[in-house]
């Protein structure tokens, strides 16, 4: 028997229009739930492999765009300047093709480009994928090096950028 999937209204816009996200909603507090991408390289890669580590999860729609680009920007200089102890996962549900080819041009080396693609496993368990277009809503979520969510935001407007300074901040703070 399938599992019912939860569907959320009205969280998030594309745009003027609302979408509805698919899965289960992640808050603060939260154990985070493990999940399993495909890198650059066609390589499984799972949050588990970044246990005792702080980590950021930067979510976007498709690296093809100028915000989702410079997002991915952002936090590669970004990650420059925070600890060792500290990742950062740039998770979308483009093909890695695509994800490997914007990193070589763009010199994207300090942050970690994972796909969605294959399954929406992280879409539906962190509840980041719109049903309308089955691409990934904009956010980010911060997981402490015990496994635990300590910020999370899904970005009300698809089309903004998040909050770069309250994300770090939440991760500095798990430190």
């Amino acid at each position: 028997m399938a599992q019912e999937i939860k569907e959320h209204k009205g969280v998030v816009t594309f745009g003027d229009t609302p979408v509805t996200l698919l899965g289960e909603m992640v808050h603060a507090g939260d154990c985070a739930p493990d999940f399993t991408l495909t890198d650059n390289g066609l390589k499984p890669v799972s949050l588990s492999d970044f246990q005792g580590k702080t980590v950021i999860l930067s979510i976007f729609p498709s690296i093809d765009t100028g915000v989702c680009a410079a997002q991915t920007r952002r936090f590669n200089k970004e990650a420059s300047e925070l600890s060792e102890k500290v990742v950062i996962l740039a998770i979308s549900k483009d093909l890695p093709f695509a994800l490997g080819r914007f990193c070589a041009a763009e010199g994207i080396d300090r942050v970690h480009t994972l796909s969605d693609y294959a399954h929406s496993e992280f879409g539906y368990k962190y509840g980041f994928l719109m049903k309308e277009n089955m691409l990934l809503a904009r956010g980010v979520v911060v997981i402490s090096q015990e496994g635990k969510v300590t910020y999370v935001e899904y970005v009300p407007n698809v089309t903004s950028e998040p909050d770069y300074g309250k994300a770090l901040e939440a991760a500095k703070n798990t430190l």
